[in-house]
Order: C-alpha cells, then structure tokens, then sequence
C-alpha cells in the first residue's frame, strides 16, 4: 500500500510503499477511501521540517536542553548520532480518514466488515486503528462529507469546554476548517457568531450560514466591533482556532471578553498571559485538548476500556459520532468547504505548495477498487545472501532497534533478512535504511522464514515470552532485548519450552552491559573471593502514563531495566543470586515503583547492592559501579571512565561511551554463525529474571525473598 509521509529531517513529503497493517486485538483494519487534508496542522509539519537546523533548536527550546544534557554524560558524538537518527524518522501525515472496515480484530463487537467508517487514520490506503477512534458514518453522509468528522470533532470539544448557552455571543478567532466547523456548530446551537480572520473568501463563505464577519485587515480593530456588536457589553464567549506565535490574539480574546466571560483555546498561539487582563473581567481560560475525553488516555484509545456514559457523556468517539449526526441532520454543511478533490497518487499538487494554498479543504481520493491480495510483506532489495548461517529476522522496528542495534548489527557478518514493524512505517524506512530484504507487519512471517535462524526480538515487554517460544517452536535462535518476562507464568513457559525443543538453539538476553570493555577488564583480574559491588543507576524521570510503568505491559523499571545491573553484579562475581531484599522510597510505594534500593545476597557470599532511582539530576552521570574485593577497588563510571585501585598491573583507563552493545552483537553473530557455548548461560539469565521478580515480591511482603535455583 501507499502511505504519505513526512521527513523532519529535510522537510520532503513522499508517497511510500509500505506493507498493510495486521489488524490487531480491538482494532479494526480500514481500506481508505477519502481522506481531508488539515491544512492548518500539515502546513506547521511541512514548514518545520523544511527549516534547518537552527530554526528548528529554536522552535524547540526544550529539546536542545536535552542535547546539551545528554552531551555532558554521554559525550558529543554519540548525541549527534542521536540526535540525526531522530530527525531521520519520517511522521505520517493526516488524520481525517473515512473508509470500509475489511478486518475487524479480536474483542471488536460494534463494527463488521463492509461498514463506512470515519478515524482518525493518516493518509494511508490501509490503516489499522482502535475501535473507541473508529464511528460508523450514516447512510445519507457521503465519504467526502464523513472525512471532516475528526476536525470537526476538534471543534466540537472546543465548543462543550466553552458551554455556551441559546443566545449568547461567542466569537471564533480564526476561519480555518476548525473554525468554520466551530463555528456552524454554534449557530446550530442557537448562538450568535462573529468570524475574525484575515482570508475574506473563508468569511464571505461563514457570512451566507449566518456568521457576523470581520476581517481586521479590512475593518481595523476587532476588538472595537465585538464591543459594537453588543452594545459595549463584550462576547459571552471566545474560541480561539487560529495558529500564530503572537500573544496578541490571547490579548484581544480577553479584552472583547464580557466580563466574567470564557475563553478557549482550541489552535496554537502565543501563551504569555496578562494577569490584569484576565483579572479585572474575572475571565476563565482553559485550553481543549483534541478530539475529546480519552485523548492520550491508553485505557481507552488503545485497550478498548470505554468511559461510562452516565458520568462522561461526550467522549472521542461520541463526539465523532455526534459530528456525523450533525451531518446527516443537514445542520451543518460541509460540501460547501470543499475547494478541490485530488487523487493519491497527484499528492504534490497539495504539499508541493502548502504555505501559499488559499484552499479551505482539500480532499485525498483513494483507489476505490475492492480490497484483494493484501500484502503484509514488501521486497526492499535483491540482496543475495552469502551466508548459510547468520541470516537475521528483527520483530520490532523501535528507537532501540532503529539508534542502536542496526547500525551495530550492518557491521557484523549477517545479513539482514526481515524487519516486522506494527505499522510498517518505521520496519520499511529502517530496510531501506539498512539493506534487509523484506519488511512486514506480521512477525509470523518472519517466523516461517526458513532462511532466518536469528530472531531479534524489540517489542515491548508483554510480548517477550510469546515470541520467544513461537520463535524457539520455529527452529530459530532467539535474542530478546530485555526483559525475558515480566512474570513468573511467562518464565516457567519459556523454561519449558526451551526443554521441549531440547535446548537446540540459544536464547540471549541483551544484558549488553557485561560486553563493555569496561566490565571484561574488571572480571579479568577480580578472581571469584567474595566481593561487594554498589551499582548506582540515575534513571532519570520518565511520565507515569508511560507504558514501562504499567505492570502488565511494561512490568515496571524494575523488572524491565534493572535486570541489567543484577547481570552485571552476577557477572563481575562468578555467583547466583540466591536472596533478595527490596526497599522503595515513600511510605507506600506501588510494586511498579522506579526509587528503589535492591540488595543481593550471592551463592558464593558476595554481595550486591543496586540503587535505582529516577529523582536525581539529568546532568549527573547515568550509571555508576562501584567493586570492592581482597583490598582492591574498581569504580566504572558511566561506561566512560574506569578508576582502579591497588590492582596490579591495571592501570585507570577512559573510552568513548561502551555499554557493550556493540561486543554483545559480534559475540552473538558468530556464536550463531560458528556454534559453541552461548555468550551468556542460560541459567544465570533465568536467575536473574527470578531476582528481578522477587525484588518485587520483597517489596510488597517486606521481607528477604528467596530464590530456588534448582531447575
């Protein structure tokens, strides 16, 4: 299929070839068949990616204060890599999408296949999206007309936040598609609506359905004819859906205010605020966030979980639908905004020159012949593959994927057959990227693959330990970027698993950080005596609705990243952990706590201690570790510099920043291209999967947890 994007980096919009989406547990598969063009947002997206650059660092104040942190404890070049590595990330363009339902996935009750449907899809000729952004478009509503339901919900939302009342007058700053949208919606409300903008034809346009007009270009103060407009008393209301980065359109909005008037923000404008402004009329302010409850709510976008009516009656989809009634009703008229209809594939005559358009609305048409033979695998490259052995299928095409495991992976001596991808966006740019042979949205081809005998796997965590034992079922190497699991029932079916197959390939954790340079010299000369080691991780804050955090997802920081440093700890001391004790910060702290002090008691009497926290300072190094053995010590800091006391022939030494990826990867390839013993043992990764588990367990009972290591 066919799919626009957009690339940050240089700004180019492009038609790509993509594989069609697998329709996935409560989402339903859309074959397009319209799709809006919203000018207004395309337009930002299209113009910040074609600045450079240092007009992009100054859009985004916030973004270069993380470069220069992330400079400081990881060092220049790597932050530059990183930093080239995002911009290269192409973003899908559009988000008014109207189609026929041709796959409806498991637990979707409400849709069956053939319905016309509106989402918020992009402007793809497939898209798969959750049922709660999915509403079923009414029969006298034509796909033309269907497509403005998502922005029109936008409005909409606007419009229930302000809460106007039959009679009041509100004014609408900005006629754009939002805008007159926003506005009809008043009128059919009973207001009285005065349109400000600066585009005489968008307001000629709102004047026939009963708009006031007032163009400031033309007609001089706004702020003067709202007040002539009612009788010096000013609007009950304002909607502000215009975009500009100047502070004087919340100016205006405030002083053509009633007092104790509203103002909403629907678009994007400047926010430095007068406090006497909003003070002497005793104004409220609220900004709309989207389409309506539920927006950026996991729970409800991508899980399924509705709000119940009764207590939030109007949410996302209900506003869709609400839109669509309006319609269908005739109460608001959104033919009329059509400027033009263009076909998929003539997408430049729209992008090509989006900031001089004086188009209102902008339809994309899309090839309306039934769906057949759709392909969830595309052919990148003819790439003839030298090697019987080492042949590599990637499931997950993520940031750890995409910043540091291709780049390391195209220097070793593989090849890179699949990459799978949700979407098929990002799979297929990193195989172009990359030279693999094929990119797809279903792992399971990946799986068939008889040439493949290396599966990576980088989803997120929930997904480890089912791909890991299809993949073991399948006859294929597996590495898994960690976490193994994220409960006890997924690590018990994996041991099992892996003895069913009787062990015959490997199974490889990315516990890089015992391949670093800095950890191999360290256990060189360390010896097995009892030792202590203090690892310190300063994780850094990451938001709570963060799908790590979610316990059934992610499994929380603890069981999904701190497992790095209970390898470490085992590595540097020879042992198995045998006991464990966990501590979190607060008086009550959540088993998906990430401030957190774990302590480690080892078979052979060492001792471990980890503390990970994610309170401290951005600028302060990542990572830490701290060893203590027969008089010596060794501290790593961040994988950059080691320090080294009263070992003998071991001097201090520094490296550009080595967490071990880039060994772990070569000792990997050849260990699955050459045989011998994995590179690192089974059941010290099972070991320190039950550690991270009874860290938790220790956590809620309080006490120390033993772990049984007899398997």
């Amino acid at each position: 299929m066919y799919q626009i994007i957009q690339s940050f980096k240089t700004g180019e919009t492009i038609l790509e070839k993509v594989p069609v989406p697998e329709v996935k547990k409560g989402h339903v598969l859309i074959k397009t068949t319209r799709s809006l063009v919203s000018l207004g947002t395309e337009r930002m997206l299209v113009e910040f990616g074609k600045s450079n650059l240092i007009s992009k660092a100054r859009q985004q104040p916030d973004k270069v204060k993380q470069v220069f942190e992330k400079i400081k404890t990881e060092g220049l070049l790597p932050t530059l890599e990183a930093v080239s590595n995002k911009l290269e990330q192409p973003l899908p363009l559009g988000y008014c999408n109207v189609g026929e339902v041709v796959a409806v996935g498991e637990g979707v009750f409400d849709f069956n296949l053939g319905d016309r449907v509106a989402s918020n899809g992009a402007h793809a000729e497939y898209v798969c999206i959750p049922k709660n952004l999915v509403a079923r478009i009414p029969d006298n509503v034509s796909d033309e007309e269907a497509a403005f339901t998502v922005i029109g919900a936008i409005g909409l939302q606007g419009i229930r936040l302000l809460n106007p009342t039959l009679g009041e007058t509100v004014v609408v700053i900005g006629m754009g598609l939002i805008g007159l949208l926003t506005a009809q919606l008043l009128l059919a409300n009973g207001c009285r609506v005065i349109g400000i903008d600066l585009d005489q034809t968008k307001l000629e346009l709102s004047q026939k359905w009963g708009v006031i007009p007032f163009n400031p270009k033309i007609n001089g103060d706004p702020v003067k004819f709202v007040e002539s407009q009612t009788s010096g008393i000013g609007a009950d209301g304002v909607l502000i859906t215009a975009s500009g980065k100047t502070n004087e359109i919340i100016s205006q909005a405030c002083r053509m205010s009633r007092k104790r008037g509203r103002v909403v923000l629907v678009g994007v404008v400047g926010l430095e605020l007068s406090r006497a402004e909003f003070y002497e009329k005793e104004l409220s302010f609220q900004v709309s966030c989207s389409y309506g409850p539920g927006r950026y709510d996991d729970n409800y976008e991508q899980k399924g979980n509705d709000y119940p009516l009764a207590f939030v009656r109007w949410t996302e989809r209900r506003n869709f639908e609400a839109i669509l009634n309006t319609i269908s009703s005739g109460r608001i008229k959104v033919s009329e905004m059509i400027t033009e209809v263009i076909a998929l594939e003539q997408y430049k005559k729209i992008y090509d020159g989006i900031g001089e358009s004086s188009s209102i609305a902008t339809i994309l048409k899309y090839n309306d012949k039934k769906a057949e033979g759709i392909s969830n695998k595309i052919q990148i490259t003819e790439a003839v593959f030298s090697n019987t052995k080492g042949n590599i299928g990637i499931i997950g095409a993520g940031n750890f994927t995409k910043m540091t495991m291709l780049p390391i992976l195209k220097k070793t001596n593989s090849c890179l057959h699949s990459i799978a991808s949700a979407n098929g966006l990002s799979g297929t740019i990193l195989a172009k990227k990359y030279g693999f042979l094929f990119s797809t949205t279903s792992y399971k081809t990946i799986l068939d693959e008889k040439a493949i005998d290396l599966v990576m796997i980088t989803t997120r965590h929930d997904n480890h330990a089912q791909l890991v034992n299809e993949s073991l079922e399948n006859g294929k190497n597996v590495f898994v970027e960690k976490p193994l699991a994220i409960n006890k029932i997924q690590l018990n079916d994996i041991v099992e698993k892996y003895k069913e197959t009787g062990f015959k390939n490997t199974i490889t954790v990315g516990f890089n950080r015992r391949f670093s340079p800095h950890a191999q010299k360290i256990k060189a000369v360390l010896g097995y005596e009892p030792m202590n080691i203090i690892a310190t991780m300063n994780a850094g804050e990451i938001p709570a609705n963060t799908w790590v955090h979610d316990m059934a997802v992610g499994g929380g920081r603890i069981i999904g990243e701190a497992c790095h440093f209970i390898d470490l700890i085992t590595f540097f001391t020879g042992s198995k952990v045998k006991a464990v004790c966990m501590n979190a910060m607060g008086e009550s702290p959540a088993e998906n706590t990430d401030n957190a002090t774990i302590l480690l008691k080892y078979e052979n009497g060492s001792t471990g201690t980890i503390n990970y926290f994610s309170n401290g300072s951005k600028s302060y190094p990542k990572e830490r570790i701290e060893i203590y053995s027969q008089g010596r010590t060794a501290v790593i800091n961040n994988f950059r510099k080691t320090e080294v006391y009263g070992f003998k022939g071991l001097k201090s030494f520094s490296t550009k920043l080595d967490k071990g990826h880039k060994s772990q990867f070569h000792f990997l390839i050849n260990q699955v291209i050459s045989g011998g013993n994995p590179i690192i043992p089974f059941d010290e990764i099972v070991n320190t999967t039950k550690a991270s588990f009874a860290a938790i367990e220790s956590l809620k009972k309080g006490n120390w947890i033993f772990i049984d290591n007899s398997h």
